[in-house]
């Protein structure tokens, strides 16, 4: 947009360049990866945090950012699905930079990035470009693959497992099995919820295969 919406001083100068992008498309990926380059412009920022507009803090600052700080892992939510909405979308024109074995699924769009992973990120051009090419909407063989649930997952699945959690600090509940995720209405949120929410210590990948 020419002119901002916003009128707060703390976002003066600070106004990223916006895009269309497509729900499934690369455009998702490319979205993202354009955020992270323009925050990586400030030597001090050290982790980035992709949120939603729907997403609300279920702890006081102080406790995300030393959780977050204290670490040297970062939050990328990936998994291996054999299921339909999983592998089942893997082309075998990735190969042979990306094999079937190494393709990962995850929940992308809530990702937390320590640096050297958010420079990792923004300075892949040769897994992008596959995905790219080759995980899009009405492939060969009826599949519809989705980079923006793919791509990071894959890259970091095959750059440094090791150096993910393997989870989202993004508390997201798909237990109703649509395409979207449960959206907790203001009559849902008692203190039990949010006591159980934030009690929880362990994620739990449902795969395509299961349903």
């Amino acid at each position: 947009r020419e002119k901002p919406e916003h009128v707060s001083r703390l976002f003066i100068g600070r106004d990223i360049h916006s895009d269309k992008v497509q729900w499934g498309q690369i455009s998702m990926v490319d979205a993202e990866r354009r955020l992270l380059a323009n925050a990586l412009q400030d030597i001090d920022n050290q982790h980035f945090v992709l949120l939603s507009d729907s997403c609300v803090p279920l702890h006081k600052f102080d406790y995300v950012y030393d959780y977050l700080m204290g670490t040297n892992l970062s939050f990328i939510d990936s998994f291996y699905d054999p299921g339909p909405h999983g592998n089942f979308r893997y082309s075998q024109n990735m190969l042979p930079e990306v094999r079937e074995s190494d393709f990962r699924k995850g929940s992308q769009q809530w990702f937390s990035v320590k640096r050297q992973h958010a420079l990792m990120t923004i300075a892949d051009s040769l897994y992008y470009t596959k995905f790219k090419l080759y995980c899009k909407p009405g492939m060969e063989g009826g599949r519809n693959c989705y980079a923006d649930e793919h791509y990071m997952p894959t890259l970091f699945n095959m750059m440094d497992p090791n150096g993910i959690a393997n989870w989202s600090v993004t508390h997201v509940d798909w237990s109703e099995g649509k395409w979207h995720p449960k959206a907790y209405r203001a009559q849902d949120v008692t203190y039990g919820l949010l006591k159980n929410i934030t009690s929880i210590d362990m994620s739990h990948h449902v795969t395509s295969d299961s349903k």
